[in-house]
């Protein structure tokens, strides 16, 4: 594996929404599942550790499933468990694509997926290995935005990188509203103070006490996480 002198973060922590690996009509766009995991490997190849985090909205939502009457506790589990199966995807597609990937999960599923012990987890990444990050916090209540908060803490990451389906941070949704204004830079006070719905509040103080620099980006123009790594300015960065 080489090491490029160029690199701008050296550890990070990639979140990728359930939503963005989202078919049409279907759980999974293999195509784009594909794509983004090729250019993991060419950021790993280059040098950098990489944590990953991946949602369980294009499978389950358990904040829909709650308003439907079921319990929050068992909507939880069930968006937990959706997140296990596409880290399985991603270990699947990394390890096929000559990447080395590991999943570690906060559940007990001992059967496709070992336990978050953080020392083998900093070994894996020392060592080059994607380490994917399954089962959220392993608690109900918290979102995988939390989740991934977390564990850049605990892995130290130098950046958090949220992918999303738009091209950062926005005052209101532009997809919906032409006329959405969008901030290329905001400090954590800005987004808590705004409640800005792009990042979980509890993510947002999370990397505020560590000091840990979110960006939020668009996964869906090729070639943003490794023109970001090398120090481009893409997207909307959080930090200060």
């Amino acid at each position: 594996m080489g090491k490029s002198n160029k690199l701008r973060y050296r550890r990070i922590l990639l979140k990728v929404s359930g939503e963005a690996i989202e078919g049409d009509g279907s759980a999974f766009d293999l195509q784009r599942v594909g794509r983004i995991a090729e250019e993991i490997g060419g950021m790993q190849r280059e040098g950098v550790e990489i944590g990953l985090v991946v949602g369980g909205g294009n499978i389950v939502r358990g904040g829909y499933l709650e308003k439907e009457g079921l319990s929050r506790n068992q909507s939880d589990y069930m968006g937990m468990l959706a997140t296990l199966i596409n880290g399985l995807l991603f270990e699947s597609i990394l390890n096929k694509n000559g990447t080395r990937a590991v999943l570690q999960s906060a559940l007990a599923v001992r059967t496709v997926a070992e336990e978050v012990v953080l020392r083998n987890t900093l070994r894996y990444l020392e060592e080059g290995s994607v380490t994917i990050f399954a089962g959220g916090t392993g608690s109900p209540y918290f979102t995988t935005d939390t989740a991934a908060a977390l564990r850049a803490c605990e892995i130290g990451a130098q950046v958090l990188m949220k992918a999303t389906k738009v091209d950062g941070v926005f005052d209101k949704d532009p997809e919906r509203f032409e006329d959405a204004l969008f901030f290329e830079r905001l400090s954590y006070s800005d987004v808590l103070a705004r409640q800005l719905k792009v990042i979980d509040m509890a993510a947002v103080s999370m990397c505020l006490e560590r000091r840990i620099p979110i960006v939020v980006f668009n996964i869906y123009k090729e070639g943003s996480m490794k023109r970001l790594v090398h120090g481009e300015r893409i997207g909307t960065i959080i930090e200060g």
